[in-house]
């Protein structure tokens, strides 16, 4: 691996969001506008979005109202709304503080009583009353153990929580306050509507109240409550079944005690995390794979999740890698590893083949980088020079072809070749940088190409994996004149883009100056599928075998770091690479990384629960938001050839049309970006959006199309004229429609791409 990073002006920036930007992004709707609004501190009446607003309550009163309604606190312009029964405390413990600083009041609709599904408490519906005591209030009970957040700019379903169960004796040793959500199968994501459990646990010196939230990845808040707890250790557990997939923050804390959910790894302080994975089969029923090398996703990191399994023994891949959809993992044949101390020592003929690997459903690529000691001009193990002898080298290669090829026969026999990957990163500028001549480098390739080939006919040898994507096209160029092309079936890339590929450095930046566009990825990658077609054999394929996203350069894993936006940011960057590397032409992206590793802050995809700067082969982790993001994509873009580059799109639209195998759907993945918010003065604004109308069908037809949102969740819309309207932000959608000869003559197919 290679990371050369450059310290980010943003981090500062960063640092003083750590409390979050609640009028940008807590409960629900934060209207910055309001037709009607009067200055800030009005307290009279207003009309909004349609609705007329009746003012009930002062900060910190009680707002009274009939039946159930919809409250608002706040002000006319920065405000927050949720659902209550007959009354609502108008304060910060019930709706978080939308207007920091400014005199607050609260406001009901005037349209009256909705409808609230109902919701069980201590096994009473939502509107039964057994049991309240003389006196008590009227839906106090509720409003006060499971408010519900109205749908809010993300347009997914609420989260529903049941009350806490009594408590359950805890031990006595630990922090004030813990979170968690036991029942998973280690990753702590979740099906859909399946109930997940919250597990608070409470330590408090003296009797407390538990103030309880689950946000998003936009942060909105999709469920909170409060309940009291007794002074002895105890665990409280909520049922909450959300009916949206995607990442969940748990924030919960001790009212009078003052303490919060401590920091665990590389996980901040003030969260507990979990995922609710999507299901896309409604529009995007699963596809039937001729072959299995026509899966399009890959990852890099084990986690170690089942019970008893230990780091490195065991199955470190599943249920991480089948739960998020990534299917290729790198298996290592390297010389230096497996005739460490001398030649010959590697059996081909033995079952050399790890036990994961054997159910069939996870996919090698085989590493071949690296001369050990013995074999070394330098006698040091290296990257960097051909070996002394290419004679013992092309002999250890032929018999990891053919041991290669018996597994492909005996594992997987419906797998058309075998993926073998030569050197890793060897970049001038890298952690393992090729000092040794051009001719070398060439004579090399050869020696492997011709030596894998002699032991499995089907093999596809692939190079010259620098870790820069333009790298990678120089390099071929530079080399064709020695014939590098003869000794490639395959060109394998890793997809780094930039000076820090990180949320304030996304694989778009360089696209809005022409005079820089030639070093964002989309240009990168035009670039590479071009130098292909000019030394490559046609229809060669392209694995880009590690793409992975930081927090910023100068980031460190802390209490405060990351904040939710960094989190969300990560998420959207992360999808957004991925999509441009398959859509511009890549037939497989290998995720990195799969949980946050110590030297390289923030690449997991999952946080580390241990290691307070990131570990290997983890036992506890916990997603964030990218890792959701991911599990999203997977499912609505693997299974598809890609079509290409949407033609046309206005500057800062991206869009990428795909085509489910078999003839199937068409898959459009869509999103904007402008420099200028990303990221802005207060950070990745997850609200700046643009209008775009995206040809799904005939000019004059009209019908539906399901669009999904970044974390999988399915809505409909109507398109007219052929056209389906959209409102594109910086986090991706995708549009599936049926059209695909429309689509296809509307796109730019990437040079010398084949498909699956």
């Amino acid at each position: 691996m290679r990371r050369t990073r450059v310290v980010s002006v943003f981090v500062a920036a960063w640092l003083a969001m750590s409390g979050c930007d609640k009028a940008a992004s807590d409960d629900t709707v934060n209207a910055r506008t309001a037709a009607g609004a009067g200055s800030q501190g009005a307290s009279g009446a207003f009309a909004s979005g349609g609705i007329n607003w009746i003012p009930c309550a002062a900060e910190y009163g009680t707002c009274t109202f009939s039946g159930s309604a919809r409250v608002l606190y706040g002000t006319p312009t920065l405000h927050a709304i949720k659902i209550f029964d007959r009354q609502a405390r108008c304060d910060n413990s019930v709706f978080d503080d939308p207007a920091p600083g400014v005199e607050k009041h609260c406001w009901y609709a005037s349209s009256g009583a909705v409808k609230i599904p109902p919701v069980a408490l201590d096994g009473a519906s939502s509107n039964a009353k057994p049991g309240a005591k003389p006196g008590a209030k009227p839906g106090a009970k509720r409003a006060a153990l499971v408010s519900v957040a109205e749908p809010d700019a993300t347009d997914t379903p609420p989260m529903r929580c049941s009350a806490p169960s009594p408590a359950v004796a805890a031990k006595d040793s630990g922090d004030a306050i813990e979170a968690d959500t036991p029942g998973s199968d280690g990753t702590r994501m979740f099906a859909l509507d399946v109930p997940v459990r919250v597990a608070i646990t409470t330590r408090a010196k003296t009797a407390d109240t538990v103030e309880w939230r689950i946000r998003d990845a936009w942060n909105a808040v999709k469920a909170s409550g409060r309940f009291p707890v007794q002074a002895r250790p105890g665990t409280y557990t909520l049922a909450c079944t959300s009916g949206a997939a995607g990442y969940f923050s748990v924030g919960a804390s001790l009212v009078s005690g003052k303490s919060v959910l401590p920091m665990r790894g590389t996980r901040p302080a003030g969260i507990a995390t979990f995922g609710v994975l999507p299901d896309v089969a409604s529009a995007l029923p699963p596809v039937t794979y001729a072959h299995p090398d026509q899966h399009r996703f890959g990852g890099q990191g084990a986690a170690y999740l089942k019970p008893g399994e230990d780091c490195c023994s065991g199955d470190g891949y599943r249920p991480l890698y089948t739960d998020l959809g990534l299917t290729w993992v790198n298996d290592n044949r390297n010389w230096y590893m497996t005739e460490e101390k001398g030649p010959n020592t590697f059996n081909a003929s033995a079952d050399n083949l790890s036990a994961f690997f054997k159910p069939g459903d996870l996919l090698r690529l085989i590493q071949l980088d690296g001369i050990p000691a013995w074999a070394s001009p330098t006698k040091e193990r290296t990257h960097s020079w051909a070996p002394v002898s290419l004679d013992a080298y092309s002999a250890y290669m032929k018999r990891v072809g053919e041991e290669s090829n018996t597994v492909r026969k005996t594992w997987f026999p419906r797998q058309t070749h075998n993926y073998y990957q030569v050197t890793w990163e060897p970049d001038y500028e890298g952690g393992l940088p090729w000092k040794d001549t051009d001719a070398n480098l060439v004579a090399l390739y050869k020696a492997t190409h011709d030596a894998i080939h002699a032991g499995d006919p089907n093999a596809v040898v692939m190079g010259l994996t620098l870790s820069n994507l333009a790298s990678n096209a120089k390099w071929l160029r530079r080399l064709a004149p020695l014939g590098i092309g003869k000794y490639l079936d395959g060109v394998s890339a890793h997809g780094y883009y930039d000076v820090g590929t990180s949320p304030s450095h996304p694989p778009e930046r360089f696209d809005a100056d022409p005079s820089t566009s030639a070093k964002a990825m989309p240009a990168m990658m035009r670039d590479l599928r071009r130098a292909m077609t000019e030394s490559v054999k046609p229809g060669a394929k392209l694995f880009v075998t590690e793409t992975g996203v930081s927090y910023d350069i100068g980031s460190k894993y802390g209490p405060n770091s990351p904040n939710w936006n960094v989190l969300y940011a990560q998420g959207a960057v992360v999808s957004r690479a991925h999509l441009i590397l398959l859509g511009e032409g890549a037939d497989v992206s290998f995720v990195f990384y799969s949980a946050d590793i110590p030297n390289e802050t923030g690449y997991g995809v999952f946080f580390d629960l241990v290691n307070p700067q990131g570990g290997f082969g983890q036992k506890q982790i916990s997603p964030k938001p990218a890792a959701m993001a991911v599990a999203a994509m997977t499912r609505i873009i693997d299974g598809t050839t890609t079509l290409g580059y949407v033609n046309g799109t206005p500057k800062g639209v991206y869009a990428y049309a795909f085509q489910r195998l078999n003839g199937g759907k068409v898959v459009t993945a869509l999103w904007t970006h402008d420099n200028a918010v990303w990221p802005g003065a207060n950070g990745f604004d997850a609200a700046h959006a643009v209008n775009y109308s995206l040809p799904v069908d005939a000019p004059t037809k009209s019908g539906s199309v399901t669009v999904f949102d970044m974390m999988g969740n399915a809505s409909a819309v109507q398109y007219s004229d052929g056209r389906v309207p959209l409102v594109l932000t910086e986090a991706p959608v995708y549009v599936v429609s049926d059209n695909a000869d429309m689509m296809r003559a509307n796109v730019t197919k990437p040079a010398g791409y084949v498909g699956q």
